[in-house]
């Protein structure tokens, strides 16, 4: 098949190869090469494995985030346990505790 053809393969190929680098553009692309290949009647699994591949992406990036944050603030929380309250200077941080 041509591009003429499908009018959303160029859309499904740079939308999966988006969804690892930036995985929201990847996901938006892809749902526009679905639904134009949609409309011409053609199945376009390159653009349905983009957007599969960008939702688990953008999930995983969830999951770092609030793993990072996590061990972050409980870094924090514990140190603060540790000190008591008060404004404590430790290796050159300020911990504010109260």
């Amino acid at each position: 098949m041509t591009d003429s053809t499908n009018p959303g393969r160029g859309l499904g190929i740079a939308g999966l190869v988006l969804a690892f680098l930036i995985p929201p553009l990847g996901l938006i692309l892809s749902i526009v090469a679905k639904v134009r290949s949609s409309r011409a009647g053609i199945r376009n699994g390159v653009a349905t494995a983009g957007i599969v591949v960008s939702i688990v992406v953008v999930i995983l990036w969830i999951v770092g985030i609030v793993l990072a944050g996590s061990l972050l603030f409980g870094g924090i929380l514990q140190t603060c346990a540790e000190l008591g309250p008060g404004v404590w200077d430790v290796g050159g941080v300020t911990y504010t505790c109260g």
